[in-house]
């Protein structure tokens, strides 16, 4: 087997906005967009965008206010 296994688009999502992250484009304290705009800037659905910000929140590197919006609140090492 040579391990590429199909992955979720909001793993990749998720994946992509980490690397934005860890880039330094999005630094802590950055407030990541709605759903429907992030979905919109990732070219997927809402309900996608919002399965991408579930799983960064698992990953502990954005925390989620409510009526405030998603922040950054963590760099990945």
């Amino acid at each position: 087997m040579s391990g590429d296994f199909p992955q979720y688009v909001y793993v990749r999502v998720a994946d992509q906005v980490e690397a934005e992250i860890r880039s330094g484009r999005l630094p802590v304290g950055a407030r990541l967009p709605n759903e429907r705009d992030m979905g919109a800037q990732y070219g997927v659905a809402p309900g996608t965008a919002r399965r991408a910000v579930a799983e960064l929140r698992e990953r502990g590197l954005v925390v989620t206010l409510p009526n405030k919006g998603t922040f950054v609140v963590a760099t990945p090492e």
